[in-house]
């Protein structure tokens, strides 16, 4: 296996499930690891463009409001998942303000294995 990662992509997102969270962006910090086969690496065609990561992230926060980490994680998980060669995708997404100041982040990581 070959591993494509992002790491520390920050999005800027309209996320959580608390008032003061509503209607206004707060940064997330996002760190995605893809498994693809190993194999031929001739061109960027060969494997995954880790481009797409960021473009995913960011398409997912334009959608507008999301109440959960969670969800936001997964959904970037199973955009990466739309390239068959992805056969695992780690995703963690951090809020760095979630705790401020008694904690530098607080967020999920998710899991998806291509059964």
């Amino acid at each position: 296996m070959t591993k494509v990662f992002v790491t520390g992509l920050k999005v800027e997102a309209e996320i959580g499930v608390y008032a003061h969270e509503q209607g206004r962006p707060q940064p997330l910090v996002i760190d995605v690891e893809l498994d693809v086969p190993a194999a031929g690496f001739g061109s960027i065609s060969d494997t995954v463009n880790y481009e797409i990561v960021g473009q995913s992230a960011r398409a997912i926060a334009a959608e507008g409001h999301i109440l959960l980490v969670e969800t936001f994680a997964e959904r970037l998980a199973r955009a990466c998942m739309a390239d068959a060669r992805v056969m695992r995708a780690r995703v963690r997404v951090e809020k760095p303000l979630a705790l401020a100041p008694e904690a530098s982040g607080a967020g999920v990581e998710i899991t998806i294995v291509r059964g």
